[in-house]
């Protein structure tokens, strides 16, 4: 009789010993996905060892193999490991978290739902790219040149690719992709935004086609079941996706991708708590592979690990085509309120220079990091802030759901007509979300073409790509949007890129705060001025911000 130490999906410590049935030893090695009965439940188990001795009486068998084509391979094993005792989980959640789910209902047959395939899966509306190489610059050249060299030698290095916005990293990457193709060898490349997809996955099938899967939690079923089987078949050597496709199964991996590796979206909020980006390193070491970390600001710890030696550092300083960075008008609203009899949303720089754009048919990009249209209500009588009973935070104001809801644990209720404490009608609304912020572009431009882009707005499978298009094809004039709209994408018409609050972030209780405000304020400044068209990018600040919020980024960073 043989014997199999199994791991499962639980918050304890294994593995736990099972006997292999007559009927499966032929079928049961390292690495198979099986079921067994544990307690007085059946659930999904992964094989990580596999004896002829065992010293305990009365062992349960193994229930079942869930599909004899699941397995998970060495390297799978040993990663998951590492995340495990890295980052304190179980051995079994951690290779329940590079499984998705849906493969492993698909395979053990509970998931029978025929599902439609249409644009939404994958298939994106908008192809912006060319299937040529373009000419490298100097710096893109002598950056492709370091990556190639090591990855013909198959010797693992991370490179920490610094470059300002609209400098050509990701020319960097697609060659790099060609390059590794040319090798044989697969890729997999990390996007932080889901909104991000579309036009990154546009780019890349114009230069590769077929070659590319995409992988992230928006797909339906029955299509992340068949990007995953294509990459598993070897038949998709590009992977993309959010944090999750750092498990795609892809063979003889050579070149993991992490675009804007600064962002926290890196980090996987459920069990196991892991940085995806930290993961990829470690991927790509036990692949030998080549790691680039893109970013126009990069994390401080990475460019602290490039400045020591651990990280190779490749830097980018112009732009493509030596086009120039947005010029900065930094608004003081303390001067905008003694003209105004309440807190206006927009300065009257703002609104002169959005009304020139729609007038020259450009495009606007507006930025105010906060969803809802009011971010708490409060009674002025007696001072009352609406609380969630979950959280203790401010309940936000959705015009749109006429609903009060916690945007940490989606609590929601309907927002009370007198104040729940004093039982008096002076209950205000105060604060600005994106929601109020296209409101009032509404009625300041009826004629303008407006759009907002935002977790609430986005909600449904496939509106990120249907909202881009409009905006890349023209029928958007201003897009308002949080930080989904910050980084990566690339749209020439952007002239003018306002900032909303720009200085709110820096008060938030989080020790990264002036960090992630400058990472957000640079990123978003980097839409605009990606032609030939003309740059502006303005930023406004509130009165509690009592200096240049740029010359407090300039003093930390020193």
């Amino acid at each position: 009789m043989k014997f199999a130490d199994i791991v499962i999906n639980r918050p304890i410590k294994g593995p736990f010993t099972y006997s292999i049935p007559e009927s499966l030893k032929e079928d049961i090695e390292i690495g198979s996905v099986v079921e067994v009965s544990f307690g007085n439940k059946v659930v999904i188990g992964y094989v990580v060892g596999v004896s002829d001795k065992c010293d305990i009486e009365k062992i349960k068998p193994i229930t079942s193999i869930i599909d004899k084509t699941l397995s998970i391979d060495s390297k799978m094993l040993e990663l998951t490991q590492w995340i495990s005792d890295y980052y304190y989980s179980s051995w079994g959640e951690a290779i329940s978290a590079a499984i998705p789910s849906v493969v492993k209902k698909s395979a053990s047959g509970k998931r029978q739902r025929k599902e439609k395939h249409n644009e939404e899966d994958g298939e994106f509306e908008f192809i912006d790219g060319t299937n040529e190489h373009l000419v490298p610059s100097e710096e893109q050249q002598q950056a492709l040149d370091s990556i190639m060299n090591l990855m013909d030698s198959r010797i693992h290095k991370v490179f920490l690719l610094h470059g300002v916005t609209g400098s050509g990293k990701t020319e960097v990457y697609l060659q790099s992709i060609a390059h590794a193709i040319k090798l044989g060898l697969s890729s997999i490349v990390l996007v932080p935004e889901i909104s991000l997809t579309p036009q990154t996955v546009a780019r890349f099938k114009a230069r590769f086609g077929d070659k590319i899967a995409i992988l992230h939690s928006r797909l339906i079923g029955s299509k992340r079941i068949s990007e995953w089987q294509r990459i598993s078949s070897g038949a998709a050597q590009i992977v993309i996706g959010a944090r999750s496709a750092i498990f795609a199964p892809v063979k003889n991996l050579g070149l993991v991708v992490v675009d804007e590796e600064h962002e926290t979206s890196y980090k996987q909020e459920d069990v196991p708590r892991y940085n995806a980006r930290d993961v990829a390193i470690k991927r790509a070491e036990l692949s030998n592979a080549i790691v680039i970390l893109g970013s126009a600001t990069p994390s401080l710890e990475s460019f602290y690990a490039a400045k020591t030696g651990k990280f190779t550092l490749i830097e980018l300083s112009e732009r493509i085509d030596s086009r120039l960075l947005p010029e900065v008008d930094i608004v003081d609203m303390r001067e905008e309120m003694t003209r105004a009899k309440r807190i206006p949303i927009f300065s009257q720089k703002l609104k002169e220079w959005i009304e020139k754009d729609i007038v020259e048919k450009k495009q606007v990009i507006l930025f105010l990091n906060r969803r809802g249209f009011s971010t708490f209500i409060s009674c002025r009588k007696c001072g009352y802030v609406i609380k969630c009973k979950r959280c203790s935070v401010s309940l936000i104001y959705h015009f749109d759901k006429k609903k009060l809801a916690c945007h940490h644990c989606g609590f929601n209720i309907e927002p009370p007509d007198i104040c729940p404490e004093c039982n008096e009608a002076y209950l205000k609304y105060w604060g600005l979300g994106t929601e109020k912020v296209e409101s009032e572009l509404h009625r300041i431009f009826p004629a303008a073409r407006i759009a907002r882009m935002d977790t609430d707005s986005t909600c449904k499978r496939g509106s990120h790509d249907k909202v881009l298009s409009k905006f890349k094809d023209g029928h958007i004039d201003i897009l308002i949007g949080t930080q989904m709209i910050a980084k990566g994408l690339d749209f020439p018409k952007v002239t003018l890129v306002g900032v909303i609050s720009a200085d709110t972030a820096l008060n938030l209780p989080d020790f990264r705060s002036a960090e992630r405000t400058f990472n957000l304020l640079t990123q978003v400044a980097g839409r605009a001025g990606r032609s030939d068209l003309g740059i502006r990018f303005m930023t406004k600040k509130y009165p509690c911000a009592k200096n240049c919020i740029f010359h407090r980024f300039v003093i930390w960073l020193i």
